[in-house]
């Protein structure tokens, strides 16, 4: 038998999901056809079948989590492995024993006597337990792997995975690393257009006061190395689904005309929802933006994820009174946050940015 381990995906990355397979056990496969598909902290990746041959077992299930270089397919042997087509590793297992005597339980499946004990004792009915060991055997991985589900959905926990499970290690590392302080505006847009794009607005917004005040547009590597002026405005943009925050980059954004970015937020949007964005579009941000304001809320003291040192939020556009032209008026009036590390910005620093910011967005489109 040869084994596939979980190839290196890059980025950094140690370990992916596996989220579903496209073929199984018993199955002929060709080099290069889509064998599974697993999901990172940054997008779901489809991994190809490194040879031909047939499949003699999945070593491991939809919801698993496995780390580079853990074998996760065993290939029946027979077949070489195609020249240039392999992503990952391919290594020869050791020799299954034989299992002849095995008997086999009340499901039909075939169970050492210690599984089906444990089983027992885990109140796991072995018709319910899909089986990954050799010849349809269920293995005590299986067993323990059901009783865990349930367990998980009786009391209603569920693990973090993906991209909520990257969440974790970012905002825990930011919390630990980062010295947050918040300013807090209103700009006056009661000028604008009826179909003023808001996100848009904010997108120029930014990069105009990155411009004025490009303390703001730096990259903080450290103490001991010190901030990278960008020269480059790349921006991140805050996109909510159903899995978790993700946040796709919108390249210099300073230099591009107003239909290219509202192309590029489009596409970036739709790449987000089918999880196809690439991973590259994922990263390099210089500064953030988070338009939290579609949702609800005013102001935010958000998190700053290093190595930026700010992020721009946007609350919810409102009516209010407001003085205009010396005259007490009902305008229309968007909340801006602006958080930023204080270890490398200073106060004077932020406050002329989102006087920038202001500025832009209460002025002529």
């Amino acid at each position: 038998m040869t084994q596939f381990v979980l190839p290196d995906l890059g980025e950094g990355l140690h370990e992916a999901e596996i989220v579903m397979w496209h073929v199984g056990p018993g199955d002929h496969v060709v080099a290069d056809q889509p064998m599974v598909s697993v999901e990172t902290d940054k997008a779901v990746v489809e991994i190809p079948s490194p040879r031909s041959g047939h499949i003699s077992r999945l070593l491991a299930q939809p919801g698993d989590l496995v780390e580079v270089g853990e074998a996760i397919v065993e290939f029946a042997d027979g077949a070489a492995a195609d020249a240039g087509a392999i992503v990952g590793t391919l290594r020869t297992a050791a020799a299954e024993p034989e299992r002849h005597d095995l008997p086999a339980p009340p499901s039909g499946r075939r169970a050492t006597p210690a599984v089906r004990r444990r089983a027992s004792e885990l109140g796991v009915d072995l018709a319910s337990v899909t089986p990954t060991g050799p010849d349809g055997t269920i293995t005590s991985a299986d067993v323990e792997a059901v009783a865990t589900a349930v367990a998980r959905a009786s009391s209603g926990i569920e693990p973090l995975r993906g991209v909520r499970r990257a969440m974790d290690a970012n905002m825990s590392r930011a919390h630990a690393e980062v010295v947050p302080a918040t300013v807090t505006d209103e700009a006056d847009i009661g000028d604008w257009d009826q179909h003023e794009d808001v996100t848009l607005r904010l997108v120029r917004a930014v990069a105009r006061a990155c411009i004025v005040e490009p303390a703001l547009n730096v990259s903080f590597l450290g103490r001991d190395v010190g901030r990278r002026h960008n020269e480059v405005i790349d921006l991140g943009v805050a996109v909510d689904t159903a899995d978790g925050l993700f946040v796709p980059v919108l390249r210099d954004v300073a230099h591009r005309s107003a239909d290219d970015l509202r192309d590029g937020l489009e596409a970036l949007k739709r790449d987000v929802a089918a999880r196809t964005v690439p991973a590259e579009e994922l990263k390099g941000q210089t500064i953030t933006l988070s338009n939290f304001g579609v949702f609800a809320g005013r102001h935010a003291a958000l998190v700053v994820v290093p190595p930026q040192v700010a992020i721009v939020g946007a609350g919810r556009v409102r009516s209010a009174v407001v003085a205009h032209q010396g005259q007490p008026a009902v305008r229309r009036v968007l909340p801006v946050s602006l958080t930023f590390d204080h270890r490398v910005v200073m106060g004077s620093e932020a406050a002329r940015f989102l006087g920038a910011l202001v500025t832009d967005l209460e002025g002529s489109s």
